[in-house]
């Protein structure tokens, strides 16, 4: 039988993996990545001060705050409130973790301060609805942060992906009490919950989230790119063992979650819809069950170094989009850097994954 026997050629041709294995070396990606990040990180920062500069004290009308809401808005602004008060252990934490990355961990430090606000911003909300007295909330503060939230994962491609998926969560819980806030909420509990300045506070904040998304949204298709194989195993494990941060520390968290769930604010259909299938659209992955089957169809190729690695034969991985994506990223990188200076002379440029 001829070498060149077309049944041969398509067996061979079925077994290519759909993802490059890649020229670059581990660490020439490394490079790449953290270059990425930083030039992010600096266009981000300069967007967000000229864009979301606002005080949570100064920016909103305190006297004008509802002090009559129902019991079930009450419980919503307590949990928002309680979720928020371990943003130390969120930015320390992880912090450790990335401290060598000098874009991602620079970044982290104004996620910090940014969600540092939203802690105060709550922390306004159940003080000024007086629902609670001054005394309760400082002795139910000293409660909380009387233990730590620990990190879900301890390695840096894990917690891009986590962080994807719980800030895309958070916006969509706040997007969806704005609605509530805005009197436009069609369960009946809620008919008569508008409030102004809850819905003011509520999108100021889920337009954090969706630029803290957005970001970390970028970071992760820098891994997917470089490392497509192992960036799809990570993202697989984040989904399956995902869960908001700090439900095992609060106290009656369950019934906060309850109450969520039956607002509409945020349940199973909100996760399943509106964050994973979302995020995974964004990644320019087909969904979960694609995702599931890709990786268990994963196998050993050869690395730069000879070494066997895995890899994904995997079909619901758009990686030409992720390609363009990534490319586009780092042309808003060099529009920043021209208008800078950077360009002229440490310029962040792309190189491809192959």
């Amino acid at each position: 039988m001829s070498s060149f026997d077309p049944e041969i050629i398509a067996e061979i041709d079925s077994q290519r993996p759909k993802v490059p294995v890649g020229m670059l070396s581990r660490e020439e990606k490394d490079r790449l990545i953290e270059r990425g990040f930083l030039g992010l990180y600096r266009w981000y920062v300069a967007k967000s001060q000229v864009q979301r500069n606002w005080n949570p004290d100064k920016d909103f009308d305190w006297r004008a705050f509802r002090k009559d809401h129902n019991p079930e808005v009450n419980t919503i602004l307590e949990g928002f409130f309680a979720v928020e008060q371990y943003v130390p252990d969120y930015v320390t934490k992880l912090l450790l973790v990335i401290r060598k990355s000098h874009g991602r961990s620079h970044f982290h430090i104004r996620w910090g301060s940014e969600e540092e606000r939203h802690a105060d911003l709550w922390y306004n909300a159940v003080l000024f609805s007086q629902y609670r007295s001054p005394e309760w909330l400082k002795e139910y503060m000293g409660q909380l942060r009387g233990q730590e939230w620990n990190l879900p994962w301890d390695d840096p491609m894990h917690m891009i992906f986590y962080t994807v998926f719980q800030e895309r969560a958070t916006q969509v819980n706040y997007l969806n009490t704005a609605v509530i806030a805005r009197g436009k909420s069609l369960n009946p509990t809620f008919a008569n919950s508008e409030d102004p300045v809850l819905a003011k506070m509520a999108s100021k904040i889920a337009a954090d989230e969706a630029a803290h998304y957005n970001f970390f949204l970028e970071g992760a298709r820098l891994y997917l790119y470089y490392y497509p194989a192992e960036a799809l195993e990570a993202m697989y494990d984040v989904i399956k063992h995902f869960s908001m941060p700090a439900g095992n520390l609060i106290p009656n968290y369950d019934h906060f979650a309850e109450v969520v769930y039956r607002a509409g604010v945020y349940g199973p259909r909100e996760h399943a819809k509106d964050v994973v299938q979302m995020a995974l659209s964004n990644l320019g992955v087909a969904g979960r069950k694609a995702l599931e089957a890709g990786i268990k169809r994963s196998r050993l190729v050869p690395d730069e170094n000879g070494n066997l690695r895995q890899t994904a034969i995997f079909d619901g991985l758009d990686f030409l989009t992720v390609q363009d994506k990534v490319k586009r990223l780092y042309k808003v990188i060099e529009t920043h850097e021209r208008e800078v200076g950077f360009w002229d002379v440490d310029p962040t440029e792309f190189v491809p994954n192959y």
